[in-house]
């Protein structure tokens, strides 16, 4: 077996985990983004995920017009097979972007995160082959090296990624970006093994915003393809948002939509509601799984919540629309 990191199926809705370029890549002077998800709950609580960030732009003032420098960090957990693995982490980000015109409606930046990780593996959950007794118990003690008691493991971790990001009509917008998680391929073992390695992630996305004629509804699409090791996952779907308060200045709006992944095999179908209203973005999904484990599973691929809170600039101006889906 090999390690996969953790991955949401609302990806454009945590940006510190899909690409160190998208750190302070938003319209507003703070974002503070948090993130829950519970993949397979009928298999023993499979995987339970949940992260929280906080980023923003920085030297606003002081930098040449349209150039954006962005700071932020980010803290995750992942409680896998009910407790038996638990996984922390906690990274920090920067990143630049520069104009590539003189309005500013097109963009390039780079990102760097470094991250901390620290993981344990509880082996007084598990149980081994050699436990096994003749009626069926756990009786035997185990000769297993991790046979309760439990054992840890910590590493440093770099990650490093890029974004284009454009707009035509300063209302529309599209973007595409690629990041590498793991450069450094970080020792991953319980037992101090060197072959056991977190081999790098490498993700391409990109998505686009277009505004309907009514100028009170828009359509978003958005994909990613992503590699680590021999897991490869495929997203794409897209939302309809509409308005529903006639307040441009202070929108309320209503999304719907729906995402399909490809993870090796057709994995699921992700159907998505959403609100956007005052500073805050609020997104629901549910997975619901068409792959060979819905037997398992019973079909539920997990839910997960999403929800973003940006403070707006104290100047009022809205800039180029930035990356959203």
């Amino acid at each position: 077996m090999q390690a996969q990191d953790p991955a949401f199926s609302q990806f454009f809705a945590s940006p510190l985990t899909l690409n160190p370029a998208l750190t302070g890549k938003f319209n507003g002077a703070l974002r503070v983004a948090g993130n829950y998800r519970n993949q397979w709950p009928e298999i023993n609580n499979a995987f339970i995920t949940s992260t929280v960030s906080v980023d923003a732009p920085i030297f606003s003032n002081k930098l040449p017009d349209n150039n954006m420098w962005g700071v932020g960090i980010m803290a995750m957990t992942d409680r896998t097979a009910n407790g038996v693995l638990n996984s922390n982490y906690i990274a920090l980000s920067t990143s630049y972007h520069i104009p590539l015109d003189v309005d500013g409606y097109h963009s390039l930046g780079v990102g760097f995160q470094g991250t901390y990780a620290s993981k344990i593996l509880d082996g007084t959950k598990l149980h081994f082959e050699d436990q096994l007794d003749q009626q069926g118990g756990w009786t035997i003690p185990s000769q297993d090296a991790i046979s309760n008691r439990q054992v840890t493991v910590n590493y440093f971790d770099m990650n490093i990624g890029a974004l284009y990001n454009g707009s035509t009509t300063g209302a529309n917008n599209f973007y595409f970006g690629a990041s590498v998680y793991h450069i450094n391929s970080p020792k991953e073992s319980f037992l101090a093994d060197d072959k056991y390695v977190l081999h790098p992630r490498f993700t391409v996305h990109g998505g686009i915003s277009q505004p309907l004629s009514d100028g009170a509804s828009y359509v978003h699409f958005s994909g990613l393809y992503s590699n680590q090791a021999n897991a490869n996952e495929f997203v794409l779907g897209g939302a309809w948002s509409v308005m529903v308060n006639h307040d441009n200045d202070n929108p309320t709006s209503f999304y719907a939509g729906s995402w399909v992944r490809f993870s090796n095999v057709t994995d699921a179908i992700i159907p998505y509601v959403g609100m956007e209203f005052g500073n805050f973005s609020l997104g629901l999904t549910y997975d619901v799984n068409i792959s060979s484990l819905k037997t398992a599973s019973e079909s539920r691929g997990g839910i997960e919540i999403s929800l973003i809170y940006i403070k707006k600039k104290s100047d009022g101006k809205k800039g180029v629309p930035c990356p959203r889906f």
